[in-house]
Formats: structure tokens, C-alpha cells, sequence
């Protein structure tokens, strides 16, 4: 009882927080992001730090975060998409680092320095895109002449969170047949058809009030989610596996850490912006 009260806090708190930052005011929204960031890239450097590799730990956040905040800026309208290449010249002096740092293996350090750079950077830094210059749902707050909206990324992690309790529970109480026993072996295919039912639902009763595209491409969106989530999540068990950790973190507890909640949602909102950017 104890862990499914201090579970439940948890995920209320991480709910308020996530919603409420991406909804205020592009400010808090962008902060939300980048505390996202932040969250994931330290809690994947300190897990791979703790199998013996030494990646870049400080240099690799600071690329992290001037990504995000480029990406911001472009998407916003304050910078012009050119300045996204000026990211170039800072990994190659990344790498140039490396020949200072006199490691065993430098190609291990590197590796890892650079994988979050794709596995968490751009999708989180995606994020901007989908409020700035985009119209639909209102931030809570004034905010001047900013064309901004946080309408699909409020009812993304809607349908996410949704999926993944739908999914839990589908599974606790009907779950038979193993997904991919050898990586997660709690998850089951009852569950994740239960999820996935459960979000398709939920889209067809608020898709009007989410705004952004219409019913039709919000029940597509509500299909992708639970796809493309699931390999997020099977994805972030294997490297817990190949690791040897059960958390990625403890910062949130009876979840984990900013990695295990959020492991779903770097791999499926790009495949959702990238269809609202093409079919919306």
C-alpha cells in the first residue's frame, strides 16, 4: 500500500509538472523541455558511467542543451534555421577533446558521449516545433504577439500516459502472452492491446478539444503512440539489461527516473510530429 501511495503521488506530481509547464506560457514550456533534458542525459551518463565507461559527461549535456535551445529559437522565429549548423564545429571540437582526455578506450567514451546526442537530444529538442508558430490549444498565461500553442504536445503525453496505465493495468490483470520476454519480461501483448484501445478512445472524445488536426489524424496519432512507445520502452529496458541497473534513476519514486518515464516518449513524438508536419 505504502508503494502504491508513494506511486501514485509520484505520478500526480509528474503529471501537474509536465502539463502544467508545457501549458502556462512558452517560458515555462521551454523550461520544462530542457529540465526533461537535462534529467534524461545525466541519468544515462551516470548509468553508463557505473559499467566503467567515462563519457563526456558535462561537455555532452552543454552540447544537449545548445541543441534545445537552438532548436527553440528557430522554431520560435528569433533565429534563422542557418544557425543550427554552427551545431557542427561543436562536435567536431568534442571529438578533438578526446585526444587531451588520454582514456584506454577513447572510441567507448566518445560512443556514449554522442548516443544520447540522438537518442534523447533531438527528439526532446523536436518539442518546439510542435507549440512555436502553431495554433490550436491556449496557454494558460498571456504572452504577447507569440504565435504559440502546446495543443499537440499536451495531448500527446495525454494519449502516452493513458496508454502506458491502460496498458499496465490490462496487463497485471489479463496479461498471458509475453511481448519480448527476453527484455522486459512483465509486458505482455494483453496489455499492450489494452493500452492501445484505452488511447484510441480516450482520441476520439478529445480530439476536438486538443486541437491541431482533426479526429481522423488524432485516432492515427493514438495508434502511433502506443507502436512506437513500446519500442521506446523496450529499448530503454534492453540498455538497463546490457548495464546491469533496474532503474535509470530513483529522482522520481516508485518510477525511477527521468529516463524511465520519459523512455517512450522520445521514440514516439517524432513519428507524431513528423505525421502532423506531413498528413495534418
Amino acid at each position: 500500500m505504502d508503494n502504491l501511495f508513494r506511486r501514485t503521488v509520484t505520478g500526480v506530481f509528474i503529471v501537474v509538472f509536465t502539463l502544467g509547464g508545457f501549458w502556462l506560457h512558452p517560458v515555462s514550456f521551454f523550461l520544462t523541455g530542457l529540465v526533461i533534458l537535462i534529467g534524461t542525459m545525466t541519468e544515462y551518463y551516470l548509468m553508463v558511467r557505473s559499467a566503467g565507461i567515462t563519457p563526456r559527461i558535462t561537455e555532452g549535456i552543454i552540447t544537449g542543451v545548445a541543441v534545445y535551445t537552438l532548436s527553440a529559437l528557430v522554431s520560435a522565429g528569433y533565429l534563422s534555421v542557418r544557425y543550427l549548423l554552427t551545431l557542427v564545429p561543436l562536435a567536431i571540437i568534442l571529438m578533438i577533446s578526446e585526444l587531451y582526455r588520454k582514456q584506454e578506450r577513447p572510441f567507448d567514451s566518445l560512443a556514449h558521449t554522442f548516443f544520447p546526442l540522438f537518442y534523447l537530444v533531438v527528439p526532446v529538442s523536436l518539442i518546439p516545433f510542435s507549440a512555436f508558430s502553431q495554433s490550436g490549444l491556449q496557454a494558460l498565461l498571456p504572452h504577447g504577439n507569440l504565435v504559440f500553442s502546446p495543443g499537440l504536445i499536451i495531448g500527446f503525453f495525454i494519449l502516452l500516459w493513458v496508454n502506458d496505465s491502460a496498458a499496465y493495468l490490462a496487463g497485471t490483470t489479463f496479461g498471458r502472452h509475453r511481448l519480448m520476454e527476453r527484455i522486459s519480461p512483465k509486458k505482455s501483448w494483453e496489455g499492450f492491446l489494452g493500452g492501445l484501445l484505452f488511447s484510441i478512445a480516450i482520441a476520439w472524445f478529445l480530439s476536438g478539444w486538443f486541437g491541431v488536426v482533426d479526429r481522423n489524424r488524432w485516432l492515427i496519432i493514438a495508434v502511433i503512440i502506443p507502436v512506437a512507445g513500446t519500442f521506446g520502452d523496450l529499448f530503454e529496458s534492453m540498455l538497463k539489461r546490457s548495464l546491469g541497473v533496474k532503474d535509470s534513476g530513483t529522482i522520481m519514486p516508485g518510477h525511477g527516473g527521468f529516463l524511465d518515464r520519459f523512455d517512450s516518449a522520445v521514440f514516439s513524438f517524432p513519428f507524431v510530429l513528423l505525421f502532423v508536419l506531413f498528413f495534418g
